[in-house]
């Protein structure tokens, strides 16, 4: 799979760069340097829903960049972490969806996504999404770490190279990190 970063660097980089230093217009100027990155990451994911999902990829690009904006000050690094933010806030707006439609019927919050080979080198599994997050939550208090390379990899679609850029990790780090990060989402998510 191609990573999310195809976009020219050096121009998102240089505009998020004067986001950090205070042009509140360098983001307006990024979103469509990384849209279309941005749709792939959201249709990646909503590929992975039931058939009768309602969210489309626009609204959760459109619902992303409402969040991003408001951080539009950030001091993003470069697109790799700009990226990596974008992965937890696509994250979100997935998960809050889904707890939304829990509330709105019974079950509403078992949508199923499927766990590709992406953790496992062996073919699909399907998971819950609340469920893979209460994982990811629990992971989080253990080792933020590992759920932030998680976000990238499985929300953001991204390389280990880009992984280990986002994160300021080298790739041997990042490649053990996501072996320890997996085992430890297989536990959490089997079924007893």
């Amino acid at each position: 799979m191609s990573a999310p970063l195809e976009t020219e660097p050096s121009a998102i980089d240089s505009l998020l760069a004067d986001c950090a230093a205070g042009d509140r217009t360098a983001f307006d100027r990024v979103i469509p340097l990384v849209y279309e990155d941005l749709r792939r990451i959201a249709h990646r994911q909503l590929a992975r829903e039931r058939a009768d999902h309602t969210l489309g990829t626009t609204a959760v690009v459109h619902e992303a960049y409402l969040q991003l904006v408001n951080q539009a000050t950030a001091t993003w690094r470069d697109r790799a972490h700009f990226f990596a933010v974008a992965a937890r806030v696509i994250r979100h707006v997935l998960v809050d969806y889904a707890r939304g439609r829990g509330r709105q019927k019974r079950g509403g919050g078992a949508l199923r996504i499927p766990l590709n080979d992406q953790l496992d080198g062996r073919g699909p599994n399907t998971i819950r999404l609340l469920a893979l997050e209460e994982a990811l939550s629990a992971l989080a208090l253990r080792d933020p770490r590992l759920e932030r390379l998680v976000e990238c990899r499985f929300y953001g679609g991204m390389t280990m190279s880009d992984t280990a850029e986002a994160m300021g990790l080298s790739l041997r780090t990042v490649e053990r990190d996501w072996t320890r990060a997996k085992a430890y989402l297989y536990q959490a998510l089997s079924v007893p």
